[in-house]
């Protein structure tokens, strides 16, 4: 067994997060497969035994049980000495784009991907609305990665991992981002080529998406 166990199934980017972390990182860890689509976090077992808030991941670690994408890379970081920051005004950026991206770069995006690339969900103005708001904060990250190789500190740190929690996925939403923003395009092949990355579908065991 290894020393992590990481909650997780594979067509959830925000649990990529914290596996591309621990792989990146060299840890040994496990993947603990979730039934997402079969209502396992739904569960009374699952929100009072793992996580109150119902989500994917959760991470174990000897006693301690952490969920939620950005306090489980903080907290490996802290680990594992690797991809942190290297001072109080890094961690602060760090934490910057990490709220960033839980706010508005995975969020709206994962939400259209689930709407249109997973269930198939006929076009509509919500996701009219939502791939509009994935354009506006792609181009926020679009105007970084045209000025630095990475995020934070020109080299790769957890901000970068949170960020590219699904950029790897590539199910159909109605627009083509790598056509439209070259620079986040060149920013993930550099993670890609990162010593130990894997894609999400080769980290974590995947479900029927029903």
């Amino acid at each position: 067994m290894g020393d992590y166990r990481l909650h997780c199934f594979g067509e959830s980017g925000n649990s990529y997060k914290a596996a591309l972390m621990l792989a990146l990182a060299g840890c040994s860890w496990d993947p603990i497969f979730v039934p997402f689509f079969e209502g396992a976090t739904r569960k009374p077992e699952w929100r009072e035994g793992l996580n109150l808030m119902g989500e994917a991941p959760v991470l174990v670690h000897r006693s301690r049980v952490l969920t939620q994408s950005g306090v489980i890379l903080d907290y490996l970081a802290e680990e594992t000495g690797r991809f942190g920051g290297r001072d109080g005004d890094e961690k602060r950026e760090i934490w910057r784009w990490i709220l960033f991206d839980n706010h508005k770069f995975t969020s709206y995006f994962a939400t259209l991907r689930f709407m249109v690339g997973l269930k198939g969900m006929p076009e509509t103005a919500a996701t009219e609305f939502l791939r509009a708001r994935v354009i506006d904060a792609y181009k926020v990250v679009e105007k970084q990665l045209n000025v630095t190789d990475w995020l934070v500190g020109n080299r790769p740190t957890i901000a970068d991992f949170s960020l590219a929690g699904y950029v790897f996925y590539d199910e159909e939403v109605g627009l083509d981002r790598w056509e439209m923003f070259p620079a986040i395009d060149a920013w993930r092949q550099r993670i890609s080529e990162l010593p130990g990355w894997k894609h999400p579908y080769e980290l974590m065991p995947r479900g029927p998406a029903a």
